[in-house]
Order: C-alpha cells, then structure tokens, then sequence
C-alpha cells in the first residue's frame, strides 16, 4: 500500500507521465544518436557513447523478463526511429515494452506510464554518477608496491646469487 501511495504522490508532484516499458530511453537514445551525427568535433563520440547507454534500461527489462533483449531492443528503436523522422508514425513515441508477450506495444494504450519527475530524476542521477566516476578515475595514480627484499627485482636476484641453491 505505501508503494502506491508513493507512486500517486509522485505521479501528482509531477504533473505529467511518460511511457514507461523503456520508450523514453529508446527514443532519446534515437535523439542523441541523430544529433551526435551533427557535430564535428569528439563531442559527437560522447553523446553517442551516452545515447548507446541508455538502452541498457530496454535491455536489462528484457532480461529480467526472460525474453530476448537484441531483438526486442532493436525493434523499439525502429519504432522510434520512424517516430522522430516520419510525421505518419508520430504515435509510434509511446511504444515501449511488452514484457509479458515479448514485443512492442503501445504503452499508452496499454496504461503503463512512469511519473515525468522519476524518469528525468533517474536520468540526470545516473548521467552525474558516471561523471564523478570519470573525475575519479583521472585523479587515481597507482604506487606500485614495494616489493620483499628491500625493493629488488628478479633479475637483481639472480644477479646477486640470492636464487642459487
């Protein structure tokens, strides 16, 4: 009960809904992935890089449902590809995934929608998290250890006649 009553509460907090089933991922990952094109710089490797990320939210979905993620992936992002370029297929930005028959589906239609809040919450958490590890990882420096023996190698070893039965 507390679950729903959390889920009305954000839902009321953010005033909009989004198709849930991994249609937001899809199609900003199909957004980013055009757009990166436009750029000239290593700019455009980045967003694609970070576009491709997001559809690990599909693929996990699909695999935590048992169903086969490549082939689900993959036509959730032709669904949302023909959204963004073909004024016809408009609707096709609320299909997302059908975990329990294994394809896409309209997920308006079928009522499975994710507080807006959440959704954009979720995103920007996950993008700053993935930063703060890049910076991390420029400041670590690796020490190497001091080795037994006061630092000599192998070779000193031998040389020395310390390996010498």
């Amino acid at each position: 009960v507390h679950d729903a009553l959390c889920v009305v509460k954000r839902v009321l907090e953010s005033k909009s809904l989004v198709a849930g089933g991994g249609a937001v991922e899809a199609a900003l990952s199909i957004y980013l992935e055009n757009f990166a094109t436009t750029m000239g710089s290593r700019e455009q490797l980045a967003i694609a890089e970070f576009a491709h990320s997001l559809l690990i939210i599909p693929k996990i979905l699909a695999v935590n449902a048992a169903q086969d993620s490549i082939d689900l992936v993959a036509k959730l992002r032709a669904f949302h590809n023909q959204a963004q370029i073909n004024p016809d297929h408009k609707h096709f930005k609320w299909i997302g995934l059908d975990l329990v028959n294994g394809k896409p589906r309209d997920n308006k239609q079928a009522g499975v929608f994710e507080p807006t809040m959440v959704k954009t919450k979720s995103i920007k958490f996950a993008t700053e998290a993935a930063i703060t590890i890049l910076r991390i990882d420029d400041l670590i420096r690796i020490i190497p250890d001091e080795k037994e023996g006061g630092g000599r190698s192998y070779q000193d070893a031998v040389a020395g006649g310390e390996l010498d039965d």
